[in-house]
């Protein structure tokens, strides 16, 4: 299977395109493709496929086996991919995504190559039960939560897959890998939960740190980042656009209110190419 590695500030994914529909044992191929030692390594599987709702349509494997609803460093590589290698000669296109439904996605073209993806990542599911966690409100604005001893305060808002926000006074150095996956699996979110640690730096600008449902720390996570900027705004400490930063760079995210949607800008990179021999 021939497979080309691309990532989106760190973000990494094999990508195929050559399917109808995803593989046999897809979630057994993820986690041993995905192992960084055994494996090619990755955070998962990205399936560029053929849709009947939009220009193409897209499915993400994550490196537990797990399927993800949507990935917004995903799309911005599948939409960098489709045009780069000419799947596609339009700037504005459609993407049909699990969890989010179709998305519009325009790119930024230099020589011919794509260098910037901007995505309308559509609106913020704030309702409790249908982010879902288990906790009534419309939004669940930094209600507390206990793991361990320690209680922290979040916010949930989903992107078409679930996200909780927490503020800490350092994200950069805070103690992810003991805190995420305690949280990931805390009983207020009963579909687990992608955990972002966030520290405010001015109205314009978020440090996070993300622990992602199915993949563990990644280097960035796009939806993670849309979900801190949501979460920003409600708690009132953003303006309504914003650059969040994270371990692999920056993305810049806007809140409309005009529309309610969310729009992430980003780029995407190639690594390299290969193949598969099973």
């Amino acid at each position: 299977m021939e497979f080309t590695k691309m990532h989106g500030l760190g973000n990494d994914f094999l990508v195929f395109h050559e399917h109808q529909d995803l593989p046999d044992k897809v979630s057994e191929l993820a986690v041993k493709w995905c192992d960084r030692f055994f494996g090619v390594g990755g955070d998962g599987l990205v399936f560029i496929l053929p849709s009947q709702k939009a220009d193409f349509r897209m499915r993400i494997i994550n490196s537990d086996g797990s399927e993800a609803e949507q990935c917004g460093n995903a799309i911005r590589c599948v939409a960098k991919y489709v045009y780069d290698n000419k799947l596609t000669d339009r700037e504005n296109i459609t993407i049909e995504t699990l969890g989010a439904g179709v998305q519009q996605v325009s790119l930024q073209v230099e020589n011919g190559v794509v260098q910037t993806v901007r995505v309308d990542m559509g609106e913020p599911i704030l309702d409790g039960l249908r982010v879902p966690t288990a906790l009534e409100g419309n939004p669940v604005l930094s209600r507390p939560i206990e793991v361990d001893g320690r209680e922290f305060n979040f916010t949930a808002v989903s992107m078409g897959n679930p996200h909780c926000v927490i503020y800490v006074e350092d994200a950069p150095s805070f103690d992810l890998t003991t805190w995420g996956p305690k949280l990931e699996v805390h009983p207020y979110f009963p579909k687990k939960i992608n955990v972002e640690f966030a520290t405010v730096t001015s109205r314009n600008r978020v440090e996070m740190r993300v622990w992602e449902r199915g993949a563990g720390p990644t280097l960035a996570c796009g939806t993670g980042a849309c979900a801190t900027l949501v979460s920003s705004v409600l708690n009132e400490v953003t303006d309504r656009a914003a650059w969040v930063g994270l371990k692999g760079g920056d993305l810049y995210i806007e809140w409309s209110e005009e529309d309610n949607h969310v729009y992430m800008s980003g780029p995407a990179a190639e690594v390299y190419r290969g193949n598969i021999v099973e």
